[in-house]
């Protein structure tokens, strides 16, 4: 899933085509004046900048070099002065957090001046690019929680892993109180880190809980597999992203996998640890270890599981074959099917049955993805009479703003 940078839009269907030779290159554009440095950058560094119109410009230093670009805006090409800098300005892009890489004589690279962050199996450098009027993933000057690095042992892979744990602004001073728990996945490609990160979760749940918007909740965000995917180059197929955005079934073998030895991490359908039963080490490791660590309210309707992409085909696999466990499912650009009676681990044959246990089932998808694949999924669900909530994200595709969004009105939505 990556992630987002237009997530695999940009990084995927781009990039992959950029370092295939081919040379579809966007045109260079001239920055604003109220261009300024990117909040993404590295401490210091005052390129890349972003104007108010959302163009990018690019500076790096490469005196040798013959030909430079960036995987942005439809490959952006820089131009060379005569102290072998290089500068350009992509068109204007879509808001939000952008993967991206420099391509310098054929060969991408990090970009120096960018902090770096683990999408599409890589460490790469990112760009936010701020939407007008839009700052509910923005830190502000509220009380703030707290994201934790929990360690932890797990006897199914026989191997260490660690837990992301995000814990409410009065976690420690209210050391009498018991909290709801969501458990939030990242997409393929990515990892454990991907939404406090790229996603700004913490912030998002701050703001949300300081206007009395969401409750006091942990989030608890664990390695769902498919991080390495893409390593060493390879793309199976299409790539998770465009599956996952199809709105159909395709992510749930995630939740399948086959048997693995303990510590191995084979390649699953997702590659990395997918393989070694995610749903096993959730509701046999992961939950009981966050019950055990954490003050948790420990019933079903306590409990909420959503995710993104391949995330959210395992959100709601994992959610609909557990009713007993989760009272609240979410799959943000995923993890829906027009087969609903078929589909959803069959628990949607019974519509009735599945409106009383499942409190809110929320689907989301950006207008940018395959937006008429999703509303039909919709319209399958009204025609079974399936209780859910369905949230469209205006001018936004496979990437960490339409899923900033959803969490944000998903969150709105459970516990209440």
């Amino acid at each position: 899933m990556l992630a987002a940078m237009k997530r695999m839009l940009s990084v995927g269907a781009l990039n992959l085509a950029m370092l295939a030779g081919q040379s579809s290159f966007g045109q260079a554009t001239q920055p604003g004046a109220d261009s300024k440095p990117a909040t993404t950058n590295a401490p210091g560094q005052s390129y890349p900048q972003v104007d108010s119109e959302r163009h990018a410009t690019f500076r790096v230093t490469a005196p040798n070099a013959q030909n430079v670009r960036v995987s942005l805006g439809g490959g952006t090409p820089l131009t060379k002065d005569e102290n072998g800098v290089w500068t350009g300005t992509t068109r204007p892009l879509d808001p939000g957090f952008h993967y991206y890489q420099l391509v310098i004589d054929g060969v991408s690279v990090a970009d120096p001046n960018s902090e770096s962050f683990f999408g599409s199996s890589h460490m790469w450098s990112g760009i936010e690019i701020p939407e007008k009027g839009v700052d509910f993933y923005d830190a502000k000057d509220v009380p703030h929680g707290e994201v934790r690095v929990h360690p932890y042992f797990s006897k199914i892979t026989g191997a260490w892993r660690r837990a992301f744990v995000y814990t409410p602004p009065d976690y420690d001073k209210n050391a009498g109180a018991r909290y709801p728990v969501l458990y939030l996945q990242h997409g393929a490609g990515e990892d454990e880190r991907a939404w406090s990160i790229q996603g700004r979760m913490n912030f998002i749940l701050d703001n949300l809980i300081a206007e009395g918007k969401a409750k006091p909740m942990i989030v608890v965000m664990d390695n769902g597999g498919g991080s390495a995917l893409f390593a060493g180059g390879a793309r199976r197929g299409a790539g998770p992203a465009t599956q996952a955005a199809t709105g159909g079934q395709r992510g749930a073998s995630a939740t399948q996998p086959a048997a693995a030895a303990p510590g191995r991490g084979p390649r699953g359908p997702f590659g990395g640890i997918a393989g070694q039963q995610f749903e096993q080490i959730l509701l046999t490791e992961i939950i009981p270890m966050t019950e055990s660590s954490f003050r948790t309210l420990t019933d079903r309707d306590h409990r909420a599981i959503a995710g993104l992409s391949m995330g959210a085909g395992q959100a709601v696999q994992i959610g609909t074959k557990n009713l007993d466990k989760f009272a609240y499912i979410a799959g943000f650009s995923g993890g829906g099917t027009r087969d609903v009676q078929n589909g959803y681990n069959g628990a949607m044959r019974d519509a009735k049955d599945f409106n009383s246990k499942a409190k809110v089932f929320y689907l989301s998808m950006g207008t940018k993805e395959n937006i008429e694949n999703f509303r039909n999924v919709n319209a399958a669900l009204d025609a079974a009479g399936i209780k859910h909530v369905a949230y469209e994200a205006p001018g936004t595709a496979h990437e960490f703003q339409t899923w900033r969004k959803s969490l944000h009105g998903f969150a709105q939505l459970i516990f209440q």
